[in-house]
């Protein structure tokens, strides 16, 4: 069986700390692949500061290039918005029977799943790999905690990433050279399209 990490994000835009965490988990936690499922709206967060679906989609491809291993999707642009986790595990599962599916999520992720439509559904249908975010408080919840006893959670010791597409958002917003935190090929398409600025 391939094992799948599903590492959703809106990736606005894909930058190192994304590419680390991937890497980490085909090299540290035995996934198979790492595909990055490009959200077109995630229900938590507004949709203003987002760049189109698939100028972001194209980032993730520069980002992954002929990487055999970490892959670009765009499973979620074919179904209904807004995109829920739940649904979208499902269309993949009837998709690729063959494929074993995890998720990739940060451990402040993990603290908000009593909020996910069917949470205790989806932990329940397959294994969360975790990366550690920095100053990450767990919120009194017994649903929460409901959830979490119910799920198959492995805590990885990936190195601690505080890299954010709003630091930098507001960086290129500030005329400041944000080359050393995205992808070559990334910053040169960022660069030619003037994104973000």
């Amino acid at each position: 069986m391939i094992k799948v990490g599903l590492y959703f994000g809106s990736f606005n835009p894909i930058h190192l700390g994304h590419i680390a965490i991937a890497g980490y988990m085909t090299e540290f936690e035995g996934l198979d692949q790492v595909w990055f499922v490009v959200s077109p709206q995630n229900p938590l967060k507004t949709k203003e500061t987002l760049l189109d679906d698939y100028q972001r989609l194209y980032m993730v491809q520069l980002a992954t290039g002929d990487n055999d291993r970490l892959k670009a999707s765009d499973i979620e642009f074919k179904l209904p918005i807004p995109s829920y986790t739940i649904d979208t595990l499902a269309y993949l599962e009837e998709k690729f029977p063959i494929l074993t599916f995890c998720l990739i999520m940060g451990e402040d992720n993990l603290y908000t799943l009593h909020k996910w439509k069917n949470g205790m559904e989806l932990v329940k249908k397959c294994p969360v790999y975790i990366y550690p975010r920095p100053g990450t408080k767990r919120p009194a919840s017994p649903l929460l905690d409901q959830i979490l006893s119910s799920a198959e959670i492995h805590l990885s010791k990936a190195p601690m990433m505080e890299l954010s597409g709003t630091f930098i958002r507001n960086g290129i917003k500030g005329g400041k050279n944000m080359s050393y935190f995205v992808p070559g090929k990334v910053w040169k398409y960022i660069e030619e399209m003037h994104f973000y600025e």
